[in-house]
């Protein structure tokens, strides 16, 4: 073992525990009557930098900025935590919060909108909610920069990184001297 760890090694392994905890944090979160739908990954190197990459391709085929600046960040971060929900499972209330009249109507429809599949059960879009917030507030406890990010998900469900899900979203992660996601143009 070496005597001395450099700044940059610790805080890229720093990183990476942070975003294994995030994955924890996520699983054990709360559940709508305890079904666990959620589905997580930690993605880091090329993989990484080939969400920025289908982010930069989105921002061009879609005339917009926005999809740039959140590739820029992805870019700029060591790593990306996705947090996404097998969505089209259905709860059984018939409540309608999914625009059908009952899930068993629910359960016959599945679309694709340019970014995710729906509809989307209300319950699991939820507790899509419940496990992001709980990630997050994993990496903020331990002083590692992030933010939640749409953009994210889009991209990687379009790399199929993600292919049980109907709809995924992003978390990147940085230990800059300035938080990449703040004051962001």
């Amino acid at each position: 073992m070496t005597p001395t760890i450099a700044s940059k090694d610790a805080e890229r392994d720093a990183i990476i525990e942070t975003a294994r905890l995030m994955l924890a944090a996520a699983r054990t979160a709360p559940k709508s009557a305890g079904i666990d739908d959620i589905l997580t990954l930690i993605v880091h190197g090329k993989e990484k930098n080939a969400i920025a990459d289908k982010m930069r391709k989105i921002a061009k085929k879609r005339k917009t900025e926005a999809f740039n600046r959140d590739a820029k960040n992805v870019r700029d971060s060591e790593a990306v935590v996705l947090i996404g929900v097998r969505g089209h499972k259905s709860f059984g209330l018939n409540c309608g919060a999914c625009g059908h009249r009952t899930c068993a109507e629910f359960d016959k429809t599945i679309e694709r909108g340019e970014d995710f599949q729906g509809p989307t059960c209300i319950f699991k879009a939820l507790d899509l909610g419940i496990a992001l917030g709980s990630a997050a507030k994993i990496a903020s406890l331990l002083n590692v920069d992030n933010r939640i990010m749409y953009r994210i998900g889009t991209a990687a469900m379009m790399l199929n990184m993600m292919p049980e899900a109907t709809t995924a979203m992003g978390i990147p992660l940085s230990t800059k001297g300035k938080s990449p996601y703040f004051d962001r143009k």
